[in-house]
């Protein structure tokens, strides 16, 4: 519970931003571009905070492995919620010119390098706490904090728009959910230092066997699962932050509609995966992570291509529909990825290795959007987006087949790339 209330927290600020980025920053921080080119600047902005998560994930991989995974978990829940409260009393571009989206991109910045160490901790304290046989599960709760986090940002920023004129919105509105993150931050804090270290951290610690460097052991060591955490990351990020951001750009700008309808969707998306993430998580533990996780690559290969067909129609019971399902084909990913990730790497270099899947991010979700908004421009269609999204999965569907699979091998296991593929993808 601790690893989920604080990711969701985490992913609530980071969700806030990206959410804010389509409806808001392109009017208040870049006013004298065209509507098109200020959103595109916005998502640019936003992807600092991707850019920043491998940083993050070095920095406090590093603490992680050498001095405890709860002591990160505390700060890097400050450094988001701080970032993010600050964001909330930013000056805007009227006020202060060009040094807006600057501190803006700035603050972007410092929370990507919280949630690049955030991942990994909540993920490791989970997995090396949990039964051995129901990782897959255990390990998933702290990606439902994806979810709610999205939900929590879509419900707010919805709430304020059914509530408030389209002035009041831009004016002062879409501040109110950035505020409510220092309270929520508060709260995170409480629970976090609450909890017990990694039993399998500690029995390392008290053995005096943790990693001087390790950073560099694990590329030395874990070559192979780098690249595998990397593949398996890119075509997962790439569609759902097709499905859930550029979603909102493609409504408002190119099929003119209300930018709620595009806001509903998302959320009752989100809704669904709650239950979804922890389900394909458990079946994993009992099928594999490769099997189950090729069978949400190829569901949301094969939707990427129904889905902005669907959304055409402008029919809100469509839209929500094609949204929900395009969700449920990210969860059968997302369910057994956290585990399938840390399992790819030994304890005393786990957190480490998550930086390696931080460094995907850069490539898929952090520019998922930006690449969406220059691929329709260029080629007038929003096939040509589709497309993209399907060689992203290909990638994943390629690690996958180099993946070993990992749902029942030793934790304690010090070469774990070395594990026999046992299952089929």
């Amino acid at each position: 519970m601790a690893s989920l209330v604080g990711t969701s927290l985490e992913w609530y600020d980071f969700f806030l931003y990206a959410t804010a980025s389509a409806l808001v920053f392109n009017k208040l921080f870049f006013p004298h571009f065209d509507p098109l080119v200020g959103t595109l600047l916005a998502f640019t902005t936003a992807s600092v905070g991707f850019i920043a998560r491998p940083l993050g994930g070095m920095i406090f991989g590093h603490f992680g492995d050498r001095t405890g995974r709860k002591q990160v978990l505390v700060i890097t829940l400050l450094l988001m919620g701080g970032a993010t409260f600050l964001i909330g009393v930013l000056p805007t571009y009227a006020t202060i010119g060009v040094a807006a989206p600057i501190l803006l991109a700035v603050l972007r910045f410092v929370q990507g390098i919280g949630l690049g160490g955030e991942w990994g901790g909540a993920v490791l304290m989970t997995l090396e706490h949990g039964d051995p046989k129901r990782r897959g599960f255990n390990a998933s709760w702290p990606q439902i904090g994806v979810p709610v986090g999205n939900l929590l940002a879509a419900g707010v920023l919805g709430l304020l728009n059914a509530l408030l004129s389209e002035q009041a919105f831009l004016s002062w509105g879409w501040r109110i959910g950035f505020l409510l993150s220092g309270g929520l931050m508060l709260v995170g804090l409480w629970i976090r230092t609450t909890i017990a270290e990694s039993p399998l951290f500690a029995e390392l610690e008290h053995k005096g066997e943790q990693a001087k460097l390790p950073l560099l052991e694990v590329i030395k060591n874990h070559p192979r699962g780098l690249l595998v955490s990397m593949g398996l990351r890119i075509g997962t990020d790439v569609a759902f932050y097709t499905f859930t951001s550029y979603i909102l750009v493609y409504l408002s700008t190119t099929l003119r509609m209300d930018r709620s309808v595009g806001l509903n969707a998302v959320l009752i998306g989100s809704a669904c995966q709650l239950a979804l993430i922890p389900l394909f998580g458990s079946l994993s533990d009992r099928y594999g992570r490769r099997p189950i996780y090729a069978i949400g690559a190829v569901s949301a290969a094969v939707w990427s291509f129904a889905f902005f067909p669907l959304l055409a129609t402008r029919s809100v019971v469509v839209i929500i529909l094609a949204t929900v399902v395009a969700l449920v084909t990210h969860a059968i990913m997302y369910g057994p990825q956290a585990a399938f990730v840390a399992e790819l790497f030994s304890t005393k270099l786990r957190f480490s290795g998550a930086a390696g899947y931080q460094l995907a991010g850069v490539l898929s979700g952090g520019i998922a959007p930006i690449v969406s908004i220059a691929l329709v421009a260029r080629f007038g269609t929003v096939y040509a987006v589709s497309c993209y999204v399907v060689a992203m999965l290909l990638l994943t569907l390629i690690a996958l087949k180099y993946a070993p699979e990992t749902a029942h091998h030793d934790l304690t296991n010090e070469h774990p790339d070395a594990i026999d593929q046992t299952a089929p993808a």
